[in-house]
């Protein structure tokens, strides 16, 4: 009897030695998505599902968003410890609140190429660039297309047009209207949103922004410098465990839009599957992204659209592309290689 009572309370104290250590090891991070729970989040939520956070050392919870804007100015405040973010939106953060003490960096790349295109109606005539001339353009003010126009627009000598700003949810249904002559946005959520206000997608004229040379960089992984400066172990882990994710999402989207669904209950699937399969196959696997690597980024091309950015925003100083982007924490180049072969 005395043996086990030994033994119980030897096993009981490995037990209770083992708990703290268990607990120390898990790192809590909150991120912050870009916009809501649909085809695209499942690059983040695959990884939580499978506890690829969870092997890391890290317990993850990720949140739907607002837009790009608002994810910079939550990891900004503290609020968030690392989120979801066009890069273009964190640039302009930095040039605008240059004297900011918690200034978020992008560490790494996950759309090489910027979702935003102007759409229009075939009905409307406009097949090129240079037809959007003295025409009227919807988007919401905060859109990453609209802010971007100016660069499109000087790069194909695109005449004076006219804006008409709306809430998010009208801006296809203003088109389909007739309200106005084209909008943007990004492709993967206009195209899908045109079609289910009736609109085919073959009466659509799509104009890629990445097609008409303009190389802006998309959405990006970003973190608080405080994050940075004390744990930079973790956010090496939580881009680790992600990647492997999202070489899952990337071979077999239709399985991973189960954790969308498994978050918001209500999310049309099969809608969400094409969402996520029109974001691989522009954004994250284009060209550029494997010429380039997955989760990387060029200098030359990175300091392009800092001084575009500059220009087209109207920043109260310029950008430095060396502050925005910290690469140090990326997994090895075997490790990136996630992206099929076209």
């Amino acid at each position: 009897m005395k043996k086990r009572t030994f033994m119980h309370t030897a096993a009981a104290l490995a037990l209770a030695s083992a708990l703290p250590v268990a607990h120390a090891q898990s790192t809590p991070i909150k991120f912050q998505l870009d916009w809501r729970f649909e085809g695209p989040a499942a690059l983040f939520l695959q990884p939580v599902a499978k506890g690829y956070f969870k092997a890391a050392g890290l317990d993850v919870t990720v949140d739907a968003g607002n837009g790009s804007g608002g994810a910079v100015q939550r990891v900004a405040s503290g609020t968030y410890d690392m989120g979801f973010a066009d890069l273009a939106a964190v640039m302009e953060f930095h040039a605008n609140n240059p004297d900011a003490q918690n200034k978020p960096v992008a560490v790494m790349m996950v759309y090489n190429n910027t979702p935003a295109s102007v759409m229009a109606l075939k009905k409307s005539g406009i097949t090129k660039p240079a037809d959007l001339a003295g025409k009227k353009l919807g988007a919401p003010v905060f859109d990453a297309g609209r802010r971007a126009f100016p660069i499109f627009q000087k790069a194909n000598g695109i005449g004076a047009v006219t804006w008409t700003a709306m809430d998010p949810p009208l801006r296809e249904t203003m088109l389909v209207r007739g309200d106005v002559d084209a909008i943007t946005g990004f492709t993967f959520t206009s195209l899908l949103n045109l079609e289910a206000r009736g609109a085919k997608a073959a009466d659509v004229v799509v104009l890629p922004y990445a097609d008409f040379g303009v190389k802006l960089y998309g959405n990006v992984i970003i973190a608080s410098p405080k994050l940075i400066k004390e744990n930079p172990a973790a956010i090496k882990a939580f881009l680790s465990a992600f990647t492997k994710g999202a070489k899952e999402v990337i071979a077999n989207p239709a399985a991973a839009i189960e954790h969308v669904k498994a978050r918001d209950g209500i999310v049309n699937v099969p809608l969400e599957t094409r969402r996520l399969q029109l974001a691989i196959d522009t954004v994250i696997n284009s060209p550029d992204a494997r010429a380039e690597g997955f989760g990387k980024a060029v200098p030359g091309r990175l300091s392009l659209m800092a001084s575009q950015v500059s220009d087209a925003f109207n920043t109260k100083t310029r950008v430095n592309a060396d502050d925005v982007w910290n690469p140090s924490f990326l997994p090895s180049t075997a490790e990136l290689n996630i992206l099929p072969k076209k």
